[in-house]
């Protein structure tokens, strides 16, 4: 049994002046009825007095009825208007939340907008200094929704994911935080997708990366947030080391993070405006590790499609493995096809083969015949923040829908990595890559300087979802 239920079964003292006050009002009400009772009897207007008694009555019961169901829904007074559950955080305080979405209610019931912010924050590692900066939070009703500590050589850093009122500031947020007690407080908006706690959102990157090898430089930016991904190859395109590679157990600089490519060479990743911490590097060095364990690998799904002449095509995933291939193909293109693809001298373009298929610079399309001759490729290339797509096919096999199956596909990918954007970069004149871009039915932005046009389709998902070219030609 609880303190509170044991206060309220617990009786109060007894008194006998309680006795003698209702010992007196009952004989008063006895009294007053036997004179009601003497007036009804020897009067005539007894009844009418009597009846009047009665709708009095009658009347006072049900303004009492009233009055008490409007007032049972009224709060208790001290209380919170809203629901909230209490969680435990580390051993340096406790914070309190809901940790349900949804709309919060002002004190006359009605709903009002949150929004949502991650924010860190470096508080001393100290009894009590976690417990500080959620009071100073509460002061102005946020929510604590996840909070995760990075613990420093000095000090601790705690990133939270926060529900707010929706007319708070940022640099309200960041005042109370450092009335708090934080410091180098860091905050930007945040949506539904950081709802997910990291440990599933870690599992759901590796598990993407032990898929497909092209995974881990988007799975690295996912998991870090917003950054800049360079792969550097082991040795460069004429055939010479690049050198400065980075330790086996890999380097944390501050705001820059560099680790061994199982596949040789260096992985650096940037964050200039928020610098690692050495869990964030941990969770790197694991997946670069995973990724390391499990070897070369590209899903090997095929899509056989037919031509409208009745020509059999399959687009399925490239890699390395197919630079003898791509080359072969590179020959059979006219220099007007590789001068639209590689927009400069073409005589190089087969040097290029081997970076643009391998997997840690982005993921490869390629269409081959029943024959199994290959006769288009389609990159995907992740180009720092931005994500650019290429196109080439052979010359006897354009005008037949296959540029576009494959523009269409490397966007529904860009989609799977989270990309917000891809942009090709083209000539004026290559009208078949400006009309396959336009088909795509997505947000376009055009820049165009001495012949070269860059096209940057925004996917933001607002518009429709892309439809196979050979699927619109059957309907």
């Amino acid at each position: 049994m609880t303190d509170v239920t044991s206060a309220k079964s617990a009786r109060r003292p007894h008194h006998w002046r309680r006795d003698l006050v209702e010992l007196a009002a009952l004989f008063t009400a006895v009294a007053v009825a036997d004179g009601i009772a003497n007036l009804v009897g020897h009067s005539p207007d007894g009844p009418f007095l009597l009846v009047a008694s009665a709708a009095a009555l009658v009347a006072t019961a049900t303004f009492h009825t009233w009055w008490a169901r409007r007032h049972s829904h009224a709060p208790p007074a001290g209380t919170s208007d809203t629901a909230g559950g209490t969680g435990a955080a580390g051993g340096k305080g406790a914070a309190g939340g809901k940790g349900a979405a949804g709309a919060e209610h002002a004190d006359d019931g009605t709903p009002h907008e949150t929004t949502l912010w991650r924010m860190r924050t470096t508080v001393e590692d100290a009894p009590g200094s976690l417990a500080a900066l959620c009071t100073a939070l509460a002061s102005l009703r946020v929510d604590i929704l996840t909070l995760q500590t990075h613990p420093l050589a000095a000090g601790t850093v705690d990133e939270f994911l926060l529900r707010a009122p929706g007319p708070l500031q940022a640099r309200q947020l960041t005042h109370a935080v450092s009335a708090g007690g934080g410091s180098g407080t860091w905050i930007e908006r945040a949506d539904a997708h950081d709802l997910v706690d990291t440990p599933t959102r870690v599992l759901g990157l590796a598990t993407r990366t032990a898929l497909d090898a092209a995974e881990l430089p988007m799975a690295l930016r996912q998991l870090l947030g917003r950054c800049t991904i360079h792969s550097l190859p082991a040795v460069s395109l004429t055939g010479m080391p690049t050198g400065d590679l980075p330790p086996v157990e890999g380097a944390l600089e501050d705001t820059v993070m560099r680790l061994r490519d199982p596949n040789g060479g260096a992985i650096t990743v940037e964050r200039p405006y928020l610098p690692f911490t050495p869990t964030e590097f941990a969770r790197a060095r694991a997946l670069v590790e995973l990724d390391a364990r499990l070897g070369p690998r590209v899903p090997r799904s095929e899509d056989v499609l037919t031509l409208p002449e009745g020509n059999e095509i399959t687009v399925r995933r490239a890699d390395q493995s197919d630079v003898e291939a791509a080359k072969a193909m590179h020959e059979r293109c006219s220099q007007r096809t590789l001068g639209h693809r590689y927009h400069g001298p073409v005589g190089d373009a087969d040097r290029y083969l081997n970076h643009l298929l391998s997997p840690r610079f982005g993921r490869t399309l390629a269409v081959q015949t029943a024959s199994g001759r290959l006769v288009a490729l389609g990159h995907l290339l992740w180009d720092g923040d931005e994500t650019e797509i290429a196109l080439l096919v052979e010359d006897d096999w354009q005008r037949r829908g296959i540029g576009s199956e494959l523009l269409g596909r490397l966007v529904a990918l860009a989609r799977e990595a989270h990309c917000s954007s891809v942009y090709a970069v083209t000539q004026s004149s290559n009208t078949a890559m400006v009309a396959a871009m336009r088909g795509l039915g997505l947000p376009l932005d055009y820049q165009i300087e001495e012949g070269t046009v860059v096209i940057t389709a925004r996917l933001d998902g607002s518009a429709k979802q892309h439809r196979s070219w050979f699927e619109q030609a059957e309907r």
